[in-house]
């Protein structure tokens, strides 16, 4: 375990929310390995807090992908499987091309502002080399305007619901400098094709803005695996 491991302290969130945002930031940043073991009392003792927390952020974890349980050995960091991460797109892919043909009806002009808005900050977080978790929320927030563009409660919720999932995926796809500027140039295409109201061109363009994100995330678990076995 990283001996860096600190608690994230946030006085506005509960104490569980806190640890589940540290072992989150570790995991994704690499502090915490894939297959490494995440036993409760280590890491209560390692951010000064009790057990009881841990064992909720664990479980926080676990519901997005981040962690997993083995028999007999408790909790562990997951790793990043291609199989897993397919899965995952496979169903973002189907519920995006609803969404963005339900945007293409539904969406205001004050959306198609936010959205373009959104676009803009995702080029400034690149331009401004943010860090990853940076990258990735701006992109997150690109895509949850045409979200509710939907007007759509249910869909809405159930693509709340896989966001956990999508998330680690969305961080390593950024973690690449070369990609960023594809996804820049994504960015703008779906903006236009929303902005035409053309539900089959949109549609085109979100499948190749996911179809891209995993050609990104398949190459980024082929180098891991190639690391491991050096």
């Amino acid at each position: 375990m990283d001996d860096t491991l600190k608690l994230e302290a946030n006085e506005f969130l509960p104490l569980r929310d806190v640890v589940f945002h540290t072992l989150r930031e570790a995991i994704l940043r690499g502090k915490l390995k894939p297959g490494e073991r995440l036993m409760e009392i280590q890491l209560a003792n390692k951010l000064g807090v009790s057990r009881t927390p841990v064992r909720e952020a664990i479980r926080m974890l676990e519901l997005e992908g981040l962690v997993t349980m083995v028999p007999r050995k408790g909790a562990a960091v997951a790793g990043i499987t291609e199989k897993s991460m397919k899965d995952v797109l496979e169903v973002r892919r189907g519920m995006e091309e609803l969404c963005v043909a339900l945007a293409c009806e539904r969406m205001t002009e004050e959306g198609f502002a936010a959205l373009e808005t959104a676009a803009l900050s995702f080029e400034r977080a690149v331009a401004e080399e943010r860090d990853v978790t940076a990258l990735a929320k701006a992109d997150e927030e690109f895509h949850d305007i045409i979200y509710l563009a939907t007007d759509n409660d249910k869909l809405i919720l159930l693509i709340s619901q896989l966001r956990e999932q999508m998330y680690r995926y969305r961080v390593e796809h950024v973690k690449d400098k070369e990609r960023r500027q594809l996804i820049i140039r994504e960015h703008r295409e779906i903006v236009r094709a929303l902005k035409a109201r053309d539900p089959k061109l949109a549609k085109e363009t979100i499948c190749r803005h996911i179809d891209n994100q995993e050609i990104s995330v398949v190459k980024s678990i082929l180098k891991n695996t190639v690391k491991e076995e050096e």
